[in-house]
């Protein structure tokens, strides 16, 4: 009974290992398949040059008018005519505004009626002092006399002089009642009209804006100060400034602020602008660069080629048996699509497109045309 036992356990243990053999071989795939062990991979490559690279800081800026005058009156008064309209370009020394000078003109009338009593009594006295000094010669009055016109002369000259000045005070004022540009350029909106009471201390009465030429501000990463004072040592770097929807202007560098922004990091710059065509207006923005150096043997490749990973920037590389493998670079700088990079030697094949299905030591080929616009740029096929 006990050997009888003991063989149906062992049978039952065999039964169990043989399916379990079965089911396991019909569960794995046919050993016999051909399977591809690494997939050739369709790229696009191109070749690592050396050249001249030059190297441009790119901005945000904003025109500024060269010169800006707000016009206020030196007197308070009632406007009497506005010369010009709103938006108008003037030039300096243009009638822009006439106050009422009906007060200051009858100040200068009795200021220069009192310098007309004052010469007629000056030439009194002097023709006193003149007979009084004939008299002291002949004895007939004494020095007192004389001493006494004389007096009287040197005070009416004196006094002469103080309605003189009082005269030329009466001009300035009258003079102050006519309102002209200080500089050349175009007005903005006015705030006075004929009857209003303009005052200094009121608000301008127009504002004059010069705007040929013009000034764009921008700022620059202050890590670029060094090489821009390195390659232009007299400050007058090229700069391109680009307003929207308008086409590419030169200017010149006229400005370096002597201060850092500890906020941003940057360093405020001006460049000067002609504006004749009058497609830089004040407030605007503009796109602005400027070459801050010049790299003369730099190996340059596009920039979409490199791969950024957890820690170090790589490209593949094509070796001549077909495989890529794995260069680490260093970034110099990148520009217009272009990127200067150190750790690379001039003339590799690196793979542009395609690289985000590779692996060091897979296969790849060239693709016979450009690759869509939209999905992956890698395929596999079976080798």
């Amino acid at each position: 009974m006990r050997a009888t036992r003991k063989q149906l356990l062992i049978a039952a243990a065999i039964l169990i290992a043989g399916a379990g053999a079965y089911f396991g071989l019909r569960g794995r795939p046919d050993t016999n398949a051909k399977l591809p062990r690494h997939p050739v991979q369709v790229i696009r490559s191109g070749l690592a040059e050396q050249k001249s690279v030059s190297i441009r800081v790119h901005a945000n800026g904003n025109v500024t008018a060269l010169n800006t005058v707000d016009v206020r009156p030196q007197v308070q008064n009632i406007v009497r005519a506005v010369h010009v309209v709103e938006g108008q370009e003037v030039r300096a020394g243009q009638l822009l505004f006439t106050l009422d000078p009906r007060s200051d003109a009858s100040s200068v009338d009795k200021a220069q009626a009192q310098v007309a009593r004052d010469r007629a009594d000056l030439a009194d006295a002097e023709n006193v002092l003149k007979r009084n000094q004939e008299l002291l010669a002949k004895n007939f009055v004494s020095q007192a006399v004389v001493d006494t016109a004389r007096s009287k002369v040197d005070a009416l000259r004196s006094t002469l002089k103080a309605d003189q000045a009082a005269v030329q005070s009466g001009n300035v004022a009258l003079g102050y009642n006519r309102i002209a540009a200080s500089i050349s350029g175009r007005i903005g909106a006015i705030s006075v009209h004929p009857g209003s009471l303009a005052q200094p201390s009121g608000a301008p009465m127009v504002t004059i804006s010069q705007i040929d030429p013009v000034t764009v501000t921008f700022a620059v990463p202050e890590r670029e100060l060094a090489n821009i004072l390195a390659t232009y040592p007299k400050g007058d770097a090229p700069v391109i400034g680009q307003p929207a929807g308008s086409k590419e202007a030169e200017g010149t560098l006229v400005f370096i602020d002597n201060t850092s922004d500890p906020q941003s990091g940057t360093i405020r710059m001006k460049a000067r602008f002609s504006n004749k065509d009058r497609k830089m207006w004040p407030g605007m923005f503009v796109n602005v660069r400027l070459v801050s150096r010049t790299l003369p043997d730099a190996v340059v490749i596009p920039a979409q080629a490199i791969v950024t990973g957890p820690v170090d920037k790589v490209v593949y590389v094509v070796q001549s048996d077909g495989t890529v493998k794995l260069q680490k670079i260093e970034v110099v700088a990148i520009d217009a699509g272009q990127a200067a990079v150190s750790g690379l030697r001039a003339g590799a094949r690196i793979v542009i497109e395609g690289a985000q299905n590779l692996r060091p030591g897979i296969k790849v080929k060239e693709a016979q045309a450009a690759p869509p616009d939209t999905g992956s740029n890698a395929k596999s096929v079976p080798e």
